[in-house]
């Protein structure tokens, strides 16, 4: 499928061991996560981190890390992400986010595709993402043992939908898949995953709004068994024990919450602004 093309004339253009690649990291207060994600890529060419104002030290951590850092103040998970691609030196581009790594089988495989990958006329490819939960890997449960995730992408045949959250990647083209695992740390503990909820929330709520939206209240009940059986059994979280139940138990109650708060959105639009301040209070302004 891909033509030929050398190690030796890469190295020419990018440097000795570089891809002609960008990685691009959009961020905002991931100085415990930053260096780890940047490192897991050693043969990105260029390095590109879109801070969102951060007050802790991401950027100063990136900089150090050989990553350029280009202040941009938040737009949205999909805007922003399409704003990081206009910075993007080279044509191929891969975007992580902080709590990813490459893992070492990974980093190979992309050091053998990706010179015959970047004079393909491919548009993309999938990544395979397994996630640590409470700790530990998942065993079971289908969304965190091997997802099937958009992160490379040539920016002349892909582009991000301009969703405010759960934005994702439109290939123009035909897209390969890798095989080697993408590292997921996600959150640390259920209180960091119960904070990102209710950001996502607002941004999903934001959405709903411009779109005009039905609240469609009476679904809740409904919605919710249905993505617990869904993700329980059918996504077999079961086969992760107790912490099967948690993941199931907590996706089914972010199906109802989105629609309970956008429901009093609806009815009662001044909480909307003061919902945005207690969130900005608190590091998460949506």
């Amino acid at each position: 499928m891909f033509d030929s093309f050398s190690l030796a004339a890469i190295a020419r253009m990018t440097g000795p061991g570089l891809l002609p690649i960008s990685l691009v990291i959009i961020a905002r207060n991931e100085a415990p996560l930053i260096a780890g994600c940047l490192d897991s890529v050693s043969f990105a060419a260029e390095k590109i981190v879109v801070d969102a104002g951060s007050t802790d030290a991401t950027a100063t951590i990136a900089s150090a890390r050989g990553a350029r850092v280009v202040h941009q103040k938040w737009l949205g998970f999909g805007a922003q992400r399409n704003f990081a691609t206009t910075l993007a030196k080279h044509d191929w581009i891969l975007v992580l986010d902080a709590d990813e790594r490459l893992s070492p089988e990974l980093v190979e495989e992309f050091e053998q595709r990706l010179p015959g990958l970047v004079e393909s006329t491919a548009a993309g490819g999938f990544l395979r993402r397994s996630t640590l939960f409470m700790g530990a890997a998942m065993r079971g449960y289908r969304p965190m043992t091997g997802e099937r995730i958009a992160r490379l992408y040539h920016r002349q045949r892909a582009r991000w939908t301009d969703a405010r959250v759960h934005e994702h990647l439109v290939f123009d083209g035909a897209v390969v898949q890798f095989k080697a695992p993408l590292l997921h740390l996600n959150n640390p503990t259920l209180l960091h995953k119960q904070l990102k909820t209710l950001r996502y929330t607002e941004l999903k709520a934001a959405d709903w709004l411009d779109r005009g939206r039905p609240a469609r209240m009476w679904l809740c009940p409904f919605i919710f068994v249905s993505t617990f059986i869904k993700d329980y059994f059918f996504r077999l979280a079961f086969l992760d024990g107790w912490r099967g139940y948690v993941v199931a138990q907590i996706a089914a109650s972010y199906a109802v919450y989105k629609r309970l708060r956008y429901f009093e959105i609806v009815i009662n639009p001044p909480s909307r602004n003061l919902a945005r301040e207690s969130l900005k209070r608190c590091g998460l302004e949506p």
